[in-house]
């Protein structure tokens, strides 16, 4: 029978096979840096692995630094041996590294751009990529305009012979909401905004996804997803390291930057949205935009009503003794840079009137975690004793993105014995052990798509500036007054984050 209806269905079944993009060449710009090798050749040897990549792809790596092709490679399968799991198989390797270059050239020069033109079109000869170029843009943001610029002056913002041209946009995209807009700006000069993927990583982890399927694929969710049943709504992205070596960095982007603007961001996003009419790149990311369009306007001059800015000091983090932000490598010993942050948020539509939003990501916490808890109101009423119910908690359902990717529901039940005491208990899905298949590496998901030309999971120009928007009022507020609040290391952040939430009787959870 099951035969049969396959028989019936082969547009069913061919739909299922996994999609394998047309040949081409992906062109990385800032190739010797720690994204490069860490991230995006990892996440594409493990795609040639699984066969979900032409065998005519090509990759090209583009830095100052001196290299040939055959040294770009031995250091890329040095990097490679210590990311994938399982280990690297040779015959995967050597045929995926045959397609692998490097170009060394400074990317603020013409000459750069021109010689790459000639290479790109020599790969289209010899290895038939078919004129599809992808320019992933790895390199420091304060190149992006002059890269973007340059590409357009060598005409590759158009594919070669008939084929396409993508522009791959790393975060940060820009420091503020004008930053943000003159860049959009300078990219849409040169690059159709279909042709532009603004990437967020956290859009491919698969826990981060499965919100929408959670919500959108089970019929008992939805009903209750609003202000009749949520009392609050807690996205917590929490980290045990510190800034480690890169405190130049952090002392330009802080946690908000780094973070919120972002990741956070696109979580709150995703767990707000209306459903939308299709799992498509306009339908999803149109109802993204709406959420960041609800978001109530944060007051400048009444920013501590919504934010609180803390910086980890020196303390205790799994045993071990740490050193605080001011004294890390790189930062400065009066710094004000935040490297935790906390966000009290209100999304005024229909479904969430009234409900807050809180939003906290910080560095030197207790513990790993990013969680996104929809906390539902107590019953309002229980027939039970006082005494009974004591351990008794209101219903809380927790996406777990990391670790132990999974989902909690928090449900009252009888405790066993002879009287009637009823105490909360959780229900817990583990993606570990409930599907055989292993999660890949976000990077992965969103590599593929990209040469798919699938934008679903990338970032609209109009969801980066309205992320910008709402925290625009922060930043200014926070560049005026120079304060930040101080937490131990090892604590889940400073004393005001706490009253942030008790003022209106809520508490954070301690995932």
């Amino acid at each position: 029978m099951a035969d049969t209806q396959a028989l019936q269905n082969p547009l069913r079944d061919e739909q299922r096979l996994p999609r394998v993009p047309d040949p081409g060449v992906m062109v990385i710009f800032g190739a010797s840096g720690d994204l490069t090798s860490r991230k995006l050749v990892p996440a594409l040897y493990e795609l040639a692995s699984q066969r979900r990549l032409p065998l005519e792809m090509a990759v090209v790596g583009i830095s100052r630094t001196e290299m040939s092709h055959e040294e770009f490679r031995q250091k890329l399968r040095e990097t490679l041996e210590e990311h994938v799991s399982g280990g690297v198989s040779d015959d995967v390797w050597d045929s995926f590294a045959g397609g692998i270059f490097y170009l060394p050239g400074d990317s603020k020069e013409p000459e750069t751009y021109e010689e790459l033109k000639g290479f790109l079109k020599k790969l289209d000869a010899e290895r038939g990529t078919l004129g599809n170029r992808a320019f992933y843009l790895s390199a420091s943001p304060s190149l992006f305009p002059t890269i973007v610029g340059r590409l357009g002056e060598a005409g590759m913002n158009e594919g070669e012979d008939g084929g396409w041209s993508r522009l791959v946009v790393e975060k940060p995209f820009g420091r503020d909401l004008e930053s943000a807009r003159e860049l959009n700006d300078e990219i849409r000069r040169h690059f159709d905004e279909a042709q532009i993927y603004r990437i967020d990583h956290y859009l491919g982890k698969e826990t981060v996804q499965n919100i929408l399927a959670l919500r959108f694929a089970n019929g008992i969710f939805e009903p209750i997803w609003n202000q009749h049943y949520v009392d609050h709504v807690q996205i917590t992205v929490a980290e045990d390291i510190g800034v480690g070596t890169r405190g130049a960095f952090y002392e330009e982007a802080g946690a908000l930057r780094d973070i919120v603007q972002n990741h956070v961001m696109q979580v709150l996003c995703l767990t707000a949205m209306e459903p939308p009419v299709a799992f498509d790149a306009e339908s999803l990311r149109e109802e993204k935009v709406k959420v960041l369009k609800a978001v109530r306007p944060i007051p400048e001059d009444g920013v501590e009503e919504y934010a609180v800015r803390g910086q980890y000091t020196s303390g205790w983090v799994w045993g071990e003794e740490v050193a605080g932000y001011r004294e890390e490598e790189n930062v400065g010993p009066d710094s004000v840079t935040e490297t935790y942050l906390a966000l009290r948020l209100f999304v005024d539509n229909w479904r969430w009137a009234g409900v807050p939003f809180f939003l906290r990501a910080g560095k030197r916490m207790p513990k790993k975690a990013t969680e996104v808890a929809i906390q539902f109101h107590s019953s309002p009423h229980t027939p039970f004793a006082r005494d009974d119910t004591e351990g008794l908690e209101p219903n809380v359902l927790v996406v777990r993105v990391q670790p132990d990717e999974g989902l909690s529901l928090k449900i009252g039940a009888k405790v066993p014995g002879a009287g009637f005491e009823v105490s909360s208990v959780n229900m817990d899905l583990l993606y570990g052990t409930a599907f055989l298949e292993e999660a890949p590496d976000a990077y992965q998901r969103l590599l593929l798509d990209l040469m798919l030309g699938d934008p679903t999971l990338f970032i609209r120009a109009d969801e980066a500036e309205g992320a910008w928007r709402i925290l625009d009022p922060v930043m200014r507020r926070w560049a005026e007054e120079k304060k930040v609040e101080f937490y131990p290391a090892g604590a889940w952040g400073p004393r005001e984050a706490d009253e942030l939430l008790g003022r209106d009787g809520r508490e954070w959870r301690r995932p």
